[in-house]
C-alpha cells in the first residue's frame, strides 16, 4: 500500500516523465479488436520490419498505424535526436474510445443500433 496523501502520491507519480519518443491517434474509426491484430503483429518488431508488415498487410488498420508510426519516427529523430536505424517498437496498444450510435431502420417499423466503435492508438518506440 502506497503511504501519504492521496494528491502526494499523484504527484510522486506524475513527476515521473517518459522521454521516450511516442505517438498518439485520438477517435481512430478503427474498433479496438480490428486494430490489436495490427499491432500484435508489429510489437517488440525493429522499425524498418515494422513498415514492412504494415506496407503489405491488407488490413485497413495497417495504412493509419503505418502513417503513425511514420510520426513517431519523425518524433523521435526530430525532437530526441535518436536514429532510425536503432528504433523498435517498445510499446504498441490501441484502448477504447466513445461509440457513435446510428440507427438502422428494419421490417415492421423496428429499428436495430448500429454501434461505430472508435479507438485511441498509441505507440512508444525505444532505442537498442
Amino acid at each position: 500500500m502506497a503511504k501519504g496523501h492521496r494528491s502526494q502520491i499523484k504527484r510522486e507519480r506524475n513527476a515521473v516523465k517518459d522521454t521516450r519518443p511516442s505517438a498518439k491517434l485520438s477517435y481512430a474509426r478503427i474498433p479496438v479488436q480490428k486494430a490489436c491484430f495490427v499491432l500484435d503483429a508489429i510489437r517488440g518488431k525493429d522499425v524498418a520490419t515494422a513498415k514492412g508488415i504494415l506496407a503489405y498487410s491488407p488490413r485497413y488498420a495497417s495504412s493509419v498505424i503505418k502513417k503513425l508510426l511514420e510520426s513517431a519516427i519523425a518524433n523521435a529523430e526530430n525532437n530526441n535526436g535518436m536514429s532510425a536505424d536503432g528504433l523498435y517498437i517498445a510499446e504498441c496498444y490501441a484502448n477504447k474510445g466513445p461509440t457513435m450510435k446510428r440507427i438502422r431502420p428494419r421490417a415492421q417499423g423496428r429499428a436495430y443500433r448500429i454501434e461505430k466503435r472508435l479507438s485511441h492508438i498509441t505507440i512508444v518506440l525505444d532505442e537498442r
